[in-house]
């Protein structure tokens, strides 16, 4: 599905900031892989390159086989829309109505409006907010607002659901229903989808599969039990005990 290999990124500021250093990873068909770091370890970066909303310095991000690197602009823009991106801070269009919202990309990509009143309509039911079609984003709570970003993201029935921290600013109560959505939409709509976040609790939770990054390195990887009972590296056991799970 996504394999990426040797992925760099670098910054020239004043000076370089290595921001991502020689990255591989492997994320298969139908997995919830997680990407968990502390603040500054590179795991936003490592996102938009995955997305090509930033184009990586050297290294390659295949997804289905295909190197997005070596492909024209036209052709990476069909490829991205194999990739759906919820953002931290949900990105809605404020002016706009929920339908509005999820309906845009649809827009963009010239959809007829019948078949975008039919997959929004899907949508709403999908993430359970069918009864506020025609809110305003300001008039959603938190979680509700999140449902808006994730109905978006599935719009053009992606392949990859991309998962920029999407419970950061969530309560615990809300936090717990949106990854059962997640779940629910791996399970039923078949979505690989890769989390990055900081919270150990949602990688426990949600994820099959777990990286690591510190100092943007992978600096350790596996199925997430088992990086999770018996970490290796001194960043992922700190990351544990600050999360009081060992």
């Amino acid at each position: 599905m996504i394999r990426i290999e040797h992925l760099s990124k670098i910054y020239q500021t004043k000076t370089q900031v290595d921001a991502l250093k020689d990255i591989s990873l492997h994320v298969q068909p139908g997995d919830i892989y997680g990407i968990i770091g502390m603040s500054g370890a590179g795991k936003s970066t490592l996102l938009r390159c995955i997305s090509f909303l930033e184009q990586p310095t050297s290294g390659s991000i295949f997804l289905d086989g295909t190197d997005m690197s070596s492909v024209s602009p036209r052709q990476l823009q069909e490829i991205r829309k194999e990739m759906g991106v919820i953002f931290q801070g949900y990105n809605l269009l404020m002016q706009k109505t929920i339908r509005k919202n999820i309906a845009f990309p649809l827009e963009l990509n010239k959809t007829p409006k019948a078949d975008i009143d039919k997959r929004v309509d899907e949508l709403l039911r999908i993430v359970g907010l069918s009864d506020k079609a025609d809110f305003y984003p300001a008039q959603l709570s938190g979680g509700q607002r999140q449902r808006v970003a994730i109905a978006r993201a599935l719009a053009t029935n992606p392949k990859v659901l991309l998962c920029d921290e999407p419970t950061s600013a969530l309560d615990p109560l809300t936090t717990r229903s949106i990854l059962e959505l997640l779940r629910d939409i791996n399970r039923n709509l078949g979505v690989t989808i890769i989390v990055i976040t900081h919270e150990l609790g949602v990688v426990r939770s949600l994820c099959q599969k777990v990286a690591v990054i510190d100092q943007g390195s992978i600096v350790e990887q596996g199925l997430t039990a088992q990086v999770m009972d018996a970490p290796q590296n001194d960043i992922t056991k700190l990351l544990i005990s600050t999360a009081g799970g060992r």
